[in-house]
């Protein structure tokens, strides 16, 4: 039975289904650029007309709703991506440090800058020998709770300058990347794909310049980042390295890049993240599966909505606004009786 409200407008909580290629900020704001103009979070008289997708608004539109997302996913990321309207936004915190769940596809093989397959090949290592018991094998002793050091390559900060700066430019760390205490859940091999695949390596390598600063900025603290090749026959080439797709419940703050780089190591190889997937965020998810599950708007919902709203119906609805009313937890509202829904 579809939802129904006794009155809006309302600030609420829904998760869309990001998919892979844009920014987590680009979503948010095509999705805003429907919002300030509906009247299920903006009053008749503060609401903006739509503008199309990746359209740029001035301050007034900008302040007639806010709107912000609970937790970010990289651009080759999709999944589940948890968006606050109005004072839900201060709710959104919450999922920052909730529990997750992730589907990746490892690579073998090859070792980027990114540890994803956005980055530059920074070396290639043997694959053939991996096999999938191999890698079941190693995957006990990344889980539980563990200590789990950020790739050089994020924009973590170190003495206020990015690590991936000190990488770049070739400058000494001055100190060793401080390891932080995440759990993950459950870490398992969910579809072992050999080498029946369509993925290849970045085309983009790293230099030898590019090598050399790596290696001082790293000189004297704990390998994490290997940049020489370990050649074998056939290592060098993607053609037929093996992939698998590992699944894993982990903690908020938990890098799963560095988990599937780590794993490469632990089998002797390397291995880097082709796809990534957020398949649960606390309570919203892709998958539901019980009542306190809430499922996700479609990302094809608000893609279609800022080409065309279409015409509203008998309620008064477009059909966006009715698949958002229908995954929605309204935050703040009105009850029938007048009260505030809280």
């Amino acid at each position: 039975m579809p939802k129904v409200l006794s009155s809006f407008p309302v600030s609420g909580l829904f998760a869309v289904a990001k998919p892979s290629g844009p920014t987590s900020m680009s979503v948010v704001n095509d999705i805003k650029n429907l919002v300030v103009g509906s009247r299920l979070f903006v009053d008749a008289d503060n609401q903006v007309k739509p503008s199309g997708k990746g359209s740029k608004r001035g301050r007034f539109a900008r302040d007639v709703v806010k709107i912000g997302q609970g937790g970010t996913l990289d651009p080759l990321a999709d999944g589940v991506l948890v968006i606050g309207v109005g004072k839900a936004t201060k709710k959104l915190s919450e999922f920052l440090d909730c529990v997750k769940e992730y589907r990746t596809t490892a690579l073998f093989g090859c070792e980027t800058d990114s540890f994803d397959s956005e980055g530059a090949v920074v070396r290639v290592a043997p694959w053939k020998h991996i096999t999938r018991e191999r890698v079941d094998s190693a995957l006990p002793k990344f889980t539980g709770e563990i200590q789990q050091t950020p790739p050089i390559f994020s924009a973590l900060k170190m003495d206020g300058k990015p690590l991936y700066e000190y990488a770049r430019e070739g400058i000494p760390l001055p100190r060793p990347i401080e390891k932080r205490k995440v759990t993950v859940y459950n870490l398992s091999v969910v579809e072992w794909k050999g080498n029946a695949h369509g993925y290849r390596y970045p085309e983009k390598k790293f230099t030898d310049e590019q090598k050399a600063a790596v290696e001082k900025a790293m000189h004297g603290i704990e390998d994490q980042l290997r940049v020489n090749d370990e050649p074998e026959q056939e290592a060098g080439t993607d053609t037929s390295a093996v992939a698998c797709v590992l699944q894993m419940k982990v903690s908020g703050g938990t890098y799963v890049r560095s988990i599937v780089h780590d794993v490469g190591h632990a089998v002797d190889s390397a291995a880097h993240v082709v796809t990534l997937t957020r398949v649960r965020q606390g309570r919203f998810t892709l998958e539901p599966e019980d009542e306190k599950d809430v499922g996700c708007v479609p990302w094809s919902v608000f893609e279609n909505a800022l080409k065309d709203q279409g015409e509203a119906d008998a309620d008064g609805w477009r059909e966006w606004e009715r698949v958002v009313i229908e995954h929605l937890e309204v935050v703040e509202g009105r009850r029938s009786d007048g009260k505030k829904e809280v």
